[in-house]
């Protein structure tokens, strides 16, 4: 029984035949719409959320079988606040807020347990995004600050880059001058 294993991501609940899925399948003999059928079935109570997927395929029957797994913590956090994204400067901005009971609620949706363990990975991917435990919703005066470093920030990779573009610039005149240097030597 040799089998054939098919990894995608895919929204929940919203897979069609089209790239990355119809592709990958199609070498693999299956009925696509079948798999896709299969998928959006186990996956549309995770609708809106990226989803890892293992379609795996008896080779010589045809038959397959799935493996759903489970989103990244990041985006059941978003989904669980409404955000669009985290901060880009996170531990300076905060974007959102959990309950201490909706950081367990994540826990148990992704690892299937409230353990303080899994409690406390769910904190830290929180904060890496700008999201807080407990300190309630964020302020408008909060939200005007975020924008603003984010402004700043843009602004300053935008000097960073016009700066590089002017040393390249004139690393290349003073090649160009050695050049011609040389040449009229």
């Amino acid at each position: 029984m040799a089998e054939q294993t098919i990894d995608v991501v895919v929204e929940g609940g919203k897979a069609t035949a089209a790239p990355p899925l119809g592709p990958a399948l199609g070498p693999a003999g299956v009925n696509i719409q079948e798999v896709v059928d299969a998928i959006n079935e186990s996956t549309k109570e995770l609708a809106g959320l990226k989803v890892p997927v293992k379609v795996i395929v008896d080779t010589s029957t045809k038959k397959f079988r799935l493996e759903v797994g489970k989103p990244p913590a990041s985006a059941l956090i978003m989904k669980e606040i409404g955000l669009q994204k985290g901060s880009g400067t996170a531990g300076k901005d905060r974007v959102g807020d959990l309950t201490k009971e909706q950081v367990k609620k994540i826990a148990r949706a992704k690892f299937g347990s409230d353990d303080d363990v899994y409690v406390n990975q769910i904190e830290g991917t929180a904060r890496s995004m700008g999201v807080t435990i407990g300190q309630g919703q964020v302020t408008e005066e909060e939200k005007k600050l975020a924008e603003q470093h984010k402004k700043e920030a843009e602004e300053a990779a935008a000097a960073e880059e016009k700066k590089e573009e002017s040393s390249e610039e004139s690393a290349e005149k003073s090649e160009a001058d050695e050049t011609k240097k040389e040449g009229d030597e």
